[in-house]
């Protein structure tokens, strides 16, 4: 059967709800959300004469997204690692494991030694499919209890030395996205303080003849809301509470952020017990082979419904996903 072709161009008319690329696909040809699916994976779907392989990319004014496939052939979705224990594998081997953390755990325990953390899960998961002979998993770095994204724990200790390593000498590309409430003035922008611990133990910035860590953040803008802006942040230096600290003290706080700016960071279309902030890429050597890794994880369903809420455009370089990423297929070996 000859190839279809279906193709839209985004304009101003498109509403800002179903400008993502994979609505736009369902749309254009009537498939379910599983084979949607799978015309991007065997990479029928096309975003300015380019394959496109994100379903969750938000699409921008001017933007051409075709399909072509054929419409007698079913297009199976590629399997994906299944979820254990709540939290997703992007990446395993015997040195490394790389894991999408949900917004509801701690990374390690606290002084109160809370047993459901992300270390512990993990270590539990390697240990099941280690046919119950107990693996441990070390911490390299940290998010947040509220915060999700993208980090990688260590198998062996010698790795996750390593690693932290990197991550001291600030060479690991850490990229977040955040909602922060009121409009950024600015298209882009650098934060730069020293960050200390107060009495009350949270962090704040202090003077240059005080006691206090360097931090830099930097912003884009990605889209202007009505009463709030969609950010990708990148961080240079990774203080604890970084990226809040820094723009609830610019008067625009993380959403959700009970601890810095309660009552500006409330929202009447963001209810989640979360922060709007999430790891979404993330980027480092590998210790022992060398290798150049870069994992990128789509938006929570929370950060898609506050977006999918408003009519507002977004702005103009929004996305930074362009970028080659690292796939779960591409050097992933499991066990």
């Amino acid at each position: 059967m000859a190839e279809t072709v279906k193709r839209l161009i985004i304009t101003s008319e498109v509403p800002a709800e179903q400008r993502r690329a994979d609505r736009v696909v369902q749309l254009l040809t009537g498939a379910s959300r599983r084979q949607t699916q799978g015309l991007f994976d065997q990479q029928c779907v096309h975003r300015n004469g380019a394959v496109c392989s994100e379903p969750w990319r938000w699409l921008d004014d001017a933007d051409v997204l075709e399909v072509r496939f054929d419409e007698g052939q079913r297009y199976a979705a590629v399997k994906r690692p299944p979820k254990h224990l709540g939290f997703e594998v992007l990446f395993e081997d015997e040195h490394l494991i790389v894991v999408v953390k949900p917004a509801v755990w701690l990374t390690v325990p606290s002084p109160k030694r809370e047993s459901n953390t992300l270390v512990q899960r993990v270590a539990d998961y390697l240990t099941k499919r280690n046919r119950g002979r107990r693996v441990w998993t070390w911490a390299v770095q940290r998010l947040d209890r509220g915060v999700s994204g993208v980090l990688v724990l260590g198998r062996e200790e010698s790795a996750a030395s390593a690693l932290r390593q990197q991550f001291a000498a600030h060479e690991p590309l850490r990229r977040y996205v955040a909602i922060v409430a009121g409009r950024l003035a600015a298209e882009r922008g650098e934060f730069q303080s020293r960050l200390a611990t107060g009495d009350d133990l949270r962090q704040r910035s202090v003077g240059e003849d005080e006691d206090g860590q360097r931090a830099v953040t930097r912003y884009e803008v990605a889209r202007r809301l009505p009463d709030a802006t969609l950010v990708h942040v990148e961080l240079e230096t990774g203080r604890r509470n970084q990226i809040r600290v820094h723009f609830a003290e610019a008067g625009h706080p993380i959403l959700g952020d009970k601890l810095y700016a309660a009552p500006t960071a409330k929202h009447p279309r963001w209810p989640h017990d979360r922060l709007a902030l999430h790891a979404q890429r993330l980027g480092f050597v590998h210790p022992l082979t060398g290798q150049s890794l870069e994992f990128n994880t789509p938006l929570p369903d929370e950060f898609e419904e506050f977006l999918g809420g408003t009519n507002e455009p977004r702005a103009g370089s929004a996305d930074s996903t362009d970028r080659t990423e690292v796939s779960r297929q591409r050097g992933a070996r499991r066990g």
